[in-house]
C-alpha cells in the first residue's frame, strides 16, 4: 500500500519578493513618498527645498512628529489609541519647566528630566488603566484626558505664573544634558537622531522579540491571545505609558530648545501622529502596521508641510493634502494587501 503524500500547507508556500513587498504595511508609504519628493522638486526644486537648509528643515518637523508617531502606530498595531499626546506634550513641557525655573523648582536638568518622565509614564499608566478597567474605547478615554491634561495645564500655569507659559529658563537648559535634546550632530538637529534611533530600535522590538509578538496579537484578537497566555493588559498598559513618555521627549526637546514652555504647544499632534501611522500602514481595527512604515508617514508630512511653504502656497492647503493623503493611502494600503493575499492564493 503506497503512502499518501499529504498536500501542501498553502501558508507555507514560497512568496515572490514582489509579493513580500506587497505583503509589507509600509510600501503604500514609501510609494507616496517618492510621489510627493518627486512633486516638490519639481514645484520647488529651485527655491531652495533641495538645498541642505531645506532638507534639514523638513526633517526637524517629521521627526518632532516622528517620535511620538513610532509609539502611536505601536498602540494601533496593539488595537488601542491615545488622543491626549498633544496635551500630554504641553503639559510635559510646562512640569519641566517649572521644575528647572529659578523661581519655582531650581531643580538641575538631570533631576528634573526623570521627574517628567515619571510624570508621563504615571498619566499614560492612567490612560490604560482606564481603558482596561472600564472596558471604555481608548478613543473615549484619550480623548477625555486631552481635555484634563489641557484644561490643568492652563490652570495651573496660570495660577503660578499669571500667563500660559514659562520663560526665563534659558540658563537652566543651556547645558551638555539641554544640548543632547536640543543640540546639533554632523549639522543635523538632535530630535533627527533621537527619531532615527526610537524608530530603529522600536522596529527590532516589534518584528524580532516576543513583546512585538504579543503586541501583534492583542491587536489582532484580546481574547485569543490571553487565551494562550498573551499579558494582554501589561502590554496595552505598556504601550500607552510609551505613548506618553514619547510626547514627553519632544516637550524637552522644544524645552531645551526654544528655552521656553508653552501649554498650547502640541496642539493638533494627536491628529497627525495618527494621520502619519495610518499613511504608514497602520489599521484603525489593530493587529497589522509598521513602526517604520509610521516615522515614513511622519516623513511625508515634514515634507509637505515644509514644501508648501517653498512653493509659496497658502500653508492652509497643508491640511487638505493631509486629508487627502490619509484616505489615500487607506485605500491604497486595503487594495495592496488585496492584492497580496490574491496572489498567495494562486499559488
Amino acid at each position: 500500500m503506497t503512502a499518501r503524500t499529504a498536500a501542501p500547507d498553502e501558508r507555507l508556500a514560497p512568496r515572490s519578493p514582489w509579493q513580500r513587498l506587497l505583503s509589507r504595511p509600509e510600501f503604500g508609504a514609501l510609494a507616496g513618498l517618492l510621489l510627493v519628493f518627486v512633486i516638490f522638486t519639481l514645484a520647488a526644486g529651485r527655491s531652495g527645498f533641495l538645498s541642505l537648509s531645506g532638507t534639514v528643515n523638513y526633517l526637524e518637523v517629521a521627526a518632532q512628529v516622528g517620535i511620538v508617531a513610532v509609539f502611536v502606530g505601536l498602540l494601533m498595531i496593539g488595537g488601542e489609541f491615545d488622543l491626549s499626546v498633544g496635551s500630554m506634550l504641553g503639559a510635559a513641557g510646562i512640569v519641566l519647566a517649572l521644575l528647572i525655573h529659578p523661581d519655582h523648582g531650581h531643580l538641575p536638568l538631570i533631576v528634573a528630566i526623570p521627574i517628567t518622565f515619571a510624570v508621563a509614564a504615571a498619566i499614560g499608566w492612567l490612560n490604560g488603566w482606564l481603558v482596561l478597567r472600564t472596558g471604555l474605547p481608548s478613543f473615549i478615554v484619550t480623548l477625555a484626558m486631552l481635555f484634563v491634561l489641557r484644561g490643568a495645564s492652563l490652570g495651573f500655569t496660570k495660577l503660578i505664573t499669571k500667563l500660559t507659559l514659562v520663560q526665563g529658563i534659558d540658563d537652566q537648559v543651556n547645558t551638555p544634558l539641554g544640548h543632547a535634546f536640543s543640540g546639533n550632530l554632523l549639522g543635523v538637529p538632535a530630535s533627527v537622531w533621537w527619531w532615527l534611533l526610537l524608530t530603529a530600535v522600536m522596529a527590532v522590538v516589534l518584528n524580532t522579540t516576543r513583546f512585538g509578538n504579543w503586541v501583534f496579537a492583542v491587536g489582532g484578537d484580546a481574547n485569543a491571545a490571553r487565551n494562550v497566555g498573551v499579558p494582554v493588559r501589561r502590554v496595552k498598559t505598556i504601550l500607552f505609558m510609551l505613548t506618553a513618555m514619547a510626547a514627553t521627549l519632544v516637550a524637552i526637546i522644544q524645552v531645551t530648545k526654544y528655552g521656553s514652555a508653552d501649554v498650547l504647544r502640541g496642539t493638533q499632534l494627536e491628529l497627525n501622529t495618527v494621520a502619519a501611522a495610518v499613511i504608514g500602514g497602520c489599521l484603525l481595527t489593530g493587529g497589522y502596521g509598521s513602526v517604520i512604515g509610521a516615522s515614513i508617514g511622519a516623513l511625508i508630512l515634514g515634507m509637505v508641510q515644509q514644501g508648501i511653504i517653498y512653493t509659496s502656497v497658502d500653508s492652509d492647503w497643508f491640511q487638505v493634502m493631509v486629508g487627502a493623503m490619509i484616505l489615500g493611502a487607506v485605500i491604497l494600503n486595503n487594495a495592496l494587501r488585496s492584492r497580496a493575499m490574491l496572489l498567495r492564493r494562486k499559488k
